[in-house]
């Protein structure tokens, strides 16, 4: 016999105030590093400070991929109720943070290519000022990213209770975190560059730190791919709570030679799982709700599909 039970979904578990918190700060980051980006690209352009212009840059670049980010909260926020998305929204905030990454990577080959250009056809650079605006950029980028930490910390309060191996990483804030780190290590690399020119003569440290400040993005943008990658692509079934279900079953159902003859899981919220079941058992009596209950010890397994293979007394559970 086969039995097929679905669990009731709320989409209200996959936005709340967490992602209201992240939303929020995301967008006033967005306006600060716009206008942040402004000052930074017309003082680079003036004072003739490859390092500076990368600088103004790489904080217009990121101003569009947060502004991604806070796009994928409203987004998720506004279709959180429709029916049409089985599981949630909450993809659309990985989604953002993906795209955000991918992004990185066009300005990181754009600051190279600056960089090396500057190398071969130096300029003269007004050091001094253009220090004092690296200096700003740097004050506002550190400011961004304790705005930004602050919506981090206020979603952890709210997820706190969840599977203790899950840090409940919103991928689409951390983008928006990463963005705002790159650019602060942007500004320390300019103002170092800024201070070598200036004090030692190397001229040729304002386009090299380019280049260097270009190699360390590239690497935060390909974690941030990997980390997006496997939740866009459902590469869940390495996670501990893969293994607890399987354990519930197995202590459970000992008695009745209950086992799991299929299992899928994958992610829908930050800490929040859904799965399918096939089971095999002995016990006539068994019923998915039963099942339900034993995996309701975990309380990140939010839905859950189960199928039931009754198995006749003295036959094997391969039946």
């Amino acid at each position: 016999m086969h039995t097929h039970d679905l669990a009731e979904w709320h989409h209200d578990h996959v936005f709340d105030t967490g992602n209201i918190a992240g939303e929020r700060s995301t967008r006033l980051v967005m306006w600060i590093t716009a206008a942040m980006m402004v000052v930074e690209i017309a003082a680079g352009w003036f004072y003739n400070s490859m390092a500076l212009l990368a600088d103004g840059f790489h904080m217009s670049s990121h101003a569009v991929a947060i502004g991604l980010s806070a796009f994928a909260y409203a987004a998720a926020r506004k279709h959180a109720k429709d029916s049409r998305f089985a599981f949630g929204t909450w993809k659309i905030e990985i989604l953002g943070g993906f795209a955000s990454a991918i992004f990185l990577l066009v300005v990181v080959a754009l600051m190279v290519y600056g960089s090396v250009e500057r190398l071969f056809s130096p300029e003269p650079i007004h050091y001094q000022e253009a220090m004092v605006i690296a200096v700003l950029g740097l004050a506002v980028n550190l400011v961004s990213a304790r705005i930004l930490g602050a919506a981090h910390h206020h979603g952890h309060d709210h997820h706190g209770h969840g599977h203790e191996h899950d840090h409940h990483h919103d991928l689409n804030l951390k983008s928006a975190y990463i963005h705002v780190i790159a650019d602060a290590a942007t500004s320390v690399a300019a103002i170092a560059a800024l201070a070598g020119g200036w004090l030692l003569g190397w001229s040729w440290l304002d386009p090299m730190m380019g280049i260097a400040g270009a190699v360390v993005v590239a690497v935060w943008a390909k974690g941030l791919i990997v980390d997006t990658s496997k939740v866009l692509l459902d590469r869940e079934m390495d996670h501990p709570v893969v293994d607890e279900i399987r354990e519930v079953i197995a202590e459970r159902g000992a008695d009745s030679e209950t086992i799991i003859a299929d299992l899928h899981v994958w992610r829908v919220g930050k800490g929040s799982y859904a799965c399918a079941l096939s089971i095999v058992t002995h016990d006539e009596r068994l019923t998915p709700k039963r099942v339900r209950e034993w995996l309701s010890v975990h309380e990140e397994i939010v839905h859950s599909t189960i199928e039931m293979h009754h198995c006749s007394t003295g036959r094997t559970l391969a039946c």
